[in-house]
């Protein structure tokens, strides 16, 4: 039998594409067949360890990635070197300022990342090109938007209970793209240390570390290992969150 070698190509997707969640949910599922291989060409995918610097604050920019996995902390520094943790970033996420020349920002990777980069000159080409690209950039800024003014609300409002509720909530909504609601459970690495997790909800470590232990002793979560986390029932996770 003879064996017929496909071209990586004949679909009109590239190899590189066919497989990643941001082709399907991210801003690369704007472009079509023969802008994905433009961007293909200059486009690398990446892993990089939990802990390295991915964007400094007031770096040039050059180019921008796609978050494929594994979660990334945006924190803002002041002049005196202090850092306050204002955001999280997971897969499909689209990472990088466009049309900014420095970064206001700095991210870091919370845990073993997978990227897919491409210079900031292909992608704010292709911007210009496809305004079904444009609106989906537009449309990630606006929920990050909603999402920031929510956080907000969390950290300005709710009790120290309901702030661990809700990171947990936000932590299992966002790290799994394949997690079924009708399930109601699910479980996860939690991404950041228990001293990170303090600084994003301006809490003391001591006051988190006690509000997982409560969640654990009631039921709600449970723990192994330090990091594992498993929910059986998101929806008793979220009335505890305050939502």
């Amino acid at each position: 039998m003879m064996t017929v070698r496909q071209d990586v190509h004949s679909t009109g997707i590239p190899v590189l594409c066919q497989s990643c969640e941001a082709r399907h949910r991210g801003v690369c599922g704007a472009l079509d067949p023969d802008q994905l291989v433009g961007l293909a060409k200059t486009s690398s995918k990446h892993t990089i360890e939990s802990g390295a610097e991915l964007i400094g604050d007031a770096e040039t920019v050059d180019s921008y990635s796609n978050v494929l996995s594994g979660v990334v902390k945006l924190t803002k520094s002041l002049s005196d070197g202090r850092q306050q943790i204002v955001g999280l970033q997971f897969a499909p996420d689209f990472l990088g300022r466009p049309f900014k020349v420095e970064s206001a920002i700095n991210a870091e990777a919370a845990t073993a990342v997978s990227l897919c980069s491409f210079p900031r000159a292909s992608i704010e080409r292709m911007m210009r090109q496809s305004p079904d690209l444009e609106h989906r950039l537009l449309k990630q800024t606006l929920n990050e938007l909603d999402e920031a003014r929510d956080w907000m609300v969390t950290l300005g409002r709710k009790t120290a209970a309901e702030k661990v509720a809700s990171f947990l909530l936000m932590i299992a909504r966002n790290i799994d793209p394949t997690l079924d609601p009708a399930t109601n459970a699910t479980s996860f690495e939690l991404p950041l240390t228990r001293a990170d997790i303090a600084d994003f909800l301006g809490l003391t470590i001591e006051t988190v570390s006690r509000q997982l232990t409560r969640l654990r002793t009631d039921g709600v979560i449970q723990i192994d290992n330090n990091r594992h986390v498993t929910v059986d029932s998101l929806a008793r996770l979220a009335s505890r969150s305050g939502a």
